[in-house]
């Protein structure tokens, strides 16, 4: 489990492909301070398991992940290329503060950004939704974009708006995207979990059981 709070930047070595898998590199600093083999870290909000790892100078080093169909069907991770910059994650602890939201680090769906508005302070960046996610977003809601809790500023049937602090811009990958570019969404848990309890209840009235 992780909190959308991104502790880095790392930088993509190189993607591998193998077949309908590949084994991702990355080169990173604070996130692999304590990493093990078989932790668990979010690259661009997606959960990848570490299966190799290599000391290089001034404390960096490189991070091998799996990475299966699913995921390269599913997210924007197969469009990485050496020199990309990644937002990274340890997994929480559970003596943490939560200070984002709960994200899963599986990834639903990716969406592209329409537009971006500045702000005095801050930028207002606005996303295509697509439409069988749409459902699970609400405004004031919850919403991991590349691994970023955030939240919803405004909602239409085929957009979500959020607005990205200084912070966010500077220390997330999201301060570079640029009109078209795709990100990875994970829509929030509570939302899915939801409607799947109150689908199966729906159908058990309906089935004439328990009411």
């Amino acid at each position: 489990m992780f909190t959308g709070i991104v502790e880095e930047l790392g930088d993509v070595l190189r993607l591998s492909r193998n077949g309908d898998s590949a084994v991702l590199t990355i080169r990173a600093g604070t996130v692999a301070e304590d990493v093990k083999h078989g932790a668990s870290i979010a690259v661009n909000g997606v959960c990848l398991t570490v299966v190799g790892q290599r000391p290089e100078p001034a404390g960096m080093v490189e991070l091998d992940f799996d990475v299966m169909a699913e995921t390269l069907n599913r997210s924007v991770i197969g469009d990485l290329s050496a020199g990309d910059q990644v937002n990274l994650e340890r997994a929480a602890r559970v003596d943490s503060r939560l200070d984002g939201h709960i994200v899963q680090g599986h990834v639903d769906g990716t969406a592209v950004v329409q537009r971006r508005t500045p702000g005095t302070e801050w930028e207002s960046f606005r996303f295509a939704l697509p439409s069988d996610l749409a459902r699970y977003v609400a405004e004031k809601g919850s919403i991991a974009v590349h691994g970023v809790s955030l939240t919803v500023t405004a909602v239409g049937a085929d957009y979500f708006e959020v607005g990205l602090i200084p912070e966010t811009l500077r220390a997330t990958n999201l301060g570079s995207r640029q009109i078209g570019d795709p990100v990875n969404l994970e829509v929030d848990v509570l939302a899915k979990y939801t409607e799947r309890l109150l689908a199966a209840r729906l159908g058990n009235m309906r089935s004439g059981g328990e009411q």
